[in-house]
């Protein structure tokens, strides 16, 4: 039985909000929009034509409150709510109170959800279905000194996955009994805040991964189809950072089988809708309709879906729509086709050469390409803050060929500018242009392999970058002054009488203290005074042809080139009197986030590398370190404390000065 669907509710934010809402309003639908406080003035509620608040900045206070989004929802009149990915769209309770409300939910059924939403038991149903799944332990029993006898059974390397994980939260590779019991805690802690369920798996560790998805779609009426495969293999901390279809060195046999795999998993639950069957294969050898293995079930639509849409030229939101609606599939199995290839890159505010650690900040510039298809939710003037998912936008090249789909993304990321947060532009540019990558040739290991390689930056400043910024902090631009009058006064040159012409002046050089020398014209000259950084000219001449951007902040300046960023700042008096009473040895916080553990005291001895404490962002954790062997002289972090970026938590006094 059909109903017609008239106006949707989206209970998301971001990208994937505004890519619900433009389908949805192409349908002609009636859009409606959920906010937190945080997003009041988001893209995704401009986009809308109704925006209800639900709720503070914290996930759990907003995008997490199912009474609070179904009242949104009930209240707009919505016929149907989308839950995007993420957040609740894998929560059976959002579905059964979406149907005790009389709104359709647009996803699977909540029988399907649960199945599939735990991992252990959806490999064990999988399994009696026929599909190949990975060795390992799915069993209750979360004691754990039984769960290390388990990891003993098992053997080294192996996996620790919180069964209601996604998103690369709570997984933890152990490669060595000693590491087990940290490894497991930290697992649980970090799935305990993401998903609010502590309990894991176990799983052999399958050498030189690749993983591979297959996009499946199904009907009420028992239709189903596969949408074909992605190769979703490079990631870090394992999350994916680019994906793309079809996956390379596939054939037709193994196409089909793992196709095959990927129906029976979803008609094991009698499932309704988009989802994903993600696939596991080993990087070792060719692919075999005998070498993959069954990870899990992702039952909603996933963050890479713009690549099967593109090889496909269907439209994914609008077929759940269809679905959701009661309608049979648009198109039978023999009706789809392969064309061409597609790729995608995420671009997130954090910073590869500290770990991929998060970055918040403003946006103070944000330039992206129109050659291939954007999914972005984000602004110029735009903040990113500590609470959601750092995605900044996603970048979905196609053509003909692999090879030119990858050019294509590689122009686009050229062409992309971003000011405020680090990003991850340059790093994106360096793994596209890898031969493991133009190749075909890869695992889920590559990024960690190369991540020295590709995440290094120069560690000497180019003087160009400092001459530009240097200038436009004097109020000057990089071109020299012409026409007017000789008259001193007309001049912008820094003339004071008697006035050396050679002139030291302090700065912020990236938040570190530096200084620079302006030697300025003579008296009554025109022209920009000239700028020496540890004694190099700065040749602010050359920003053509370097393709060097200046970029105001507010309280200084940005200067880009090559995905790279370089913060300059006049120092301000106060701040710089403070700095000199700072202790060098200083563990200061990396983001914004949450203290979920503290492990020392003051007056402990602690060793370069030892924890001192555990900081949470983005509901992923990050280990801080002793930079040095010392003494823990202060400690100001404390569990469940919401530090900012740059706070000190923990005080070092150093081992050579005690």
């Amino acid at each position: 039985m059909t109903r017609p669907l008239t106006s949707v509710l989206v209970a998301n934010r971001g990208e994937i909000a505004c890519r619900i809402l433009r389908t949805a309003r192409r349908l002609g639908m009636r859009t409606v929009a959920v906010y937190s406080e945080a997003d009041r003035a988001s893209l995704h509620v401009a986009l809308a034509d109704e925006a209800y608040p639900i709720g503070p900045a914290p996930a759990l206070d907003s995008y997490l409150r199912i009474d609070r989004i179904v009242e949104a929802a009930s209240r707009a009149g919505a016929d149907c709510l989308h839950p995007g990915y993420g957040f609740l769209s894998e929560h059976p309770g959002l579905a059964e109170a979406c149907a005790e409300a009389g709104i359709v939910f647009v996803g699977p059924p909540p029988g399907a959800i649960r199945a599939m939403g735990l991992k252990h038991r959806a490999k064990a149903l999988v399994a009696a279905a026929g599909v190949p799944v990975v060795p390992g332990y799915q069993g209750e029993d979360q004691d754990g000194d039984h769960l290390r006898a388990e990891a003993d059974a098992i053997g080294y390397p192996l996996l620790i996955k919180a069964v209601a994980g996604g998103g690369g939260k709570g997984i933890r590779r152990v490669d060595a009994p000693t590491a087990f019991t940290e490894a497991l805690e930290s697992a649980r802690r970090e799935a305990t805040s993401a998903f609010g369920n502590a309990q894991v798996l176990l799983e052999r560790y399958v050498p030189n991964p690749r993983h591979i998805e297959v996009q499946v779609f199904c009907d009420a009426q028992g239709g189903a189809v596969h949408l074909f495969e992605r190769d979703c293999s490079l990631q870090r901390r394992h999350q994916k950072v680019i994906e793309e279809a079809p996956a390379p060195g596939m054939t037709a046999a193994v196409r089909a089988a793992m196709g095959q795999a990927a129906l029976h998993a979803a008609r094991a639950v009698d499932y309704v809708g988009a989802g994903t069957v993600e696939f596991i294969a080993s990087g070792d050898q060719a692919l075999t309709p005998e070498s993959f293995w069954f990870m899990e079930m992702n039952t909603r639509l996933q963050v890479e879906h713009p690549v099967t849409e593109a090889i496909t030229g269907l439209d994914l939101v609008a077929w759940q729509f269809k679905v959701a609606a009661g309608e049979p599939l648009p198109a039978s199995q023999d009706d789809l086709r392969i064309e061409g290839h597609a790729i995608e890159a995420r671009l997130y505010a954090e910073d590869p050469a500290a770990g991929f650690l998060p970055s918040t900040g403003r946006l103070h510039a944000l330039r992206l390409p129109e050659a291939v298809r954007v999914d972005t939710g984000l602004r110029a003037g735009d903040v990113v803050g500590p609470h959601y998912d750092p995605l900044i936008a996603k970048l979905i090249a196609h053509g003909p060929t692999r090879a030119e789909a990858i050019a294509r993304l590689r122009q686009a990321l050229e062409a992309t500018r971003v000011a405020g947060p680090r990003t991850n532009l340059a790093f994106l540019r360096r793994l596209t242009a890898s031969e493991a990558v133009q190749a075909g040739r890869y695992d889920t290991a590559l990024i960690e392999r190369l991540r020295d390689r590709l995440a290094e930056f120069p560690s000497d400043i180019d003087p160009a970058y400092i001459g530009l910024g240097v200038l436009a902090l004097l109020g000057f631009d990089s071109q020299p002054v012409v026409g007017g009058t000789a008259s001193p006064w007309d001049c912008a040159d820094g003339f004071q009488l008697g006035a050396p012409r050679r002139q030291p002046w302090p700065l912020r050089i990236d938040g570190r203290r530096d200084e620079v020398t302006l030697v300025w014209p003579d008296p009554g000259a025109r022209g920009l005074p000239e700028v020496r950084y540890r004694g190099q000219a700065c040749p602010t001449h050359a920003a053509e042809d370097r393709m060097i951007e200046v970029v105001p902040t507010g309280c200084g300046f940005l200067v880009l080139h090559g995905g790279r960023q370089i913060s300059l700042q006049a120092p301000d008096p106060a701040q710089a009197a403070s700095a000199q009473t700072a202790q060098a040895g200083d563990v200061t916080a990396p983001m914004h986030g949450r203290i979920v553990a503290v492990h020392v005291a003051p007056g402990d001895r602690v060793t370069r590398g030892q924890r001192l404490g555990t900081i949470e962002a983005m509901k992923m954790e990050h280990t801080l370190t002793a930079p040095a062997d010392g003494t823990v002289r202060a400690v100001t972090a404390e569990p469940g404390l919401q530090v900012a970026e740059g706070a000190s938590l923990f005080t070092l006094t150093q081992a050579e000065s005690e």
